[in-house]
């Protein structure tokens, strides 16, 4: 197959597993999403999914949410990793929604990446599924994935969402990422990665994984 084969091969293959795309973090408005996503750094969306309405119990908006302390915040979402950074972010971030974009979310990479602990791909996700914005959020199971079909060269993220946007037609950005992700999660796994169910990867997958897998899988 050459590239563009591949990349049919992935888009019909993922859309006949994920015709339905489930949303993995509960939200009900693009500041609950931003705060769900802001969340999830290094913790799982389970946990988040479980932590975030107790929070918004509290506050689901930032008018309410700068009524709590940060120490308060950050008592509520303890659960999820990272609570004092987070908790600070939180915070803040409501604070510049009030000042400068009268509690509004922006919708903006710009006017995103400058509130408190929100970095491109919080932004990207916010963009996305909060405001159908074409953006292409690349995660570890996207990072993952586009590397294993040999559609990018793993070095970073940043190369992986470039690739990723030159590859994939701009209208399926917003469902594709999720489809990957899903994907990542069901079939292609970092940790109990078993090939035999990873159709995709066992049709494009770069040579040297395949290799890999095998080499580990005899040991």
């Amino acid at each position: 197959m050459n590239k563009q084969e591949k990349v049919h091969f992935v888009i019909n293959t993922l859309n006949k597993l994920y015709p339905e795309i489930p949303i993995p973090l509960a939200h009900k408005d693009p500041y609950t999403l931003l705060i769900a996503v802001l969340m999830s750094a290094q913790s799982t969306d389970v946990r988040v999914n479980q932590i975030t309405p107790l929070l918004f119990e509290r506050a689901d908006n930032p008018y309410d949410m700068i009524k709590l302390s940060v120490e308060e915040i950050r008592e509520i979402i303890k659960p999820v990793g990272l609570s004092p950074m987070k908790s600070k972010g939180i915070f803040g971030l409501s604070h510049l929604l009030i000042d400068k974009h009268n509690g509004k979310v922006p919708k903006t990479y710009e006017d995103l990446e400058a509130l408190p602990a929100v970095g491109h791909k919080t932004a990207a996700v916010v963009l996305s599924q909060a405001f159908g914005i074409p953006a292409f959020p690349v995660d570890t199971h996207i990072h993952r994935l586009m590397y294993r079909w040999n559609l990018s060269n793993g070095k970073n993220v940043v190369q992986t969402e470039k690739d990723a946007k030159r590859l994939f037609p701009i209208e399926l950005w917003n469902e594709l990422h999720l489809q990957i992700i899903w994907y990542g999660r069901d079939y292609s796994p970092a940790r109990g990665w078993n090939l035999d169910k990873d159709i995709i990867t066992q049709t494009i997958g770069r040579k040297s994984v395949l290799a890999d897998y095998y080499k580990r899988k005899k040991k």
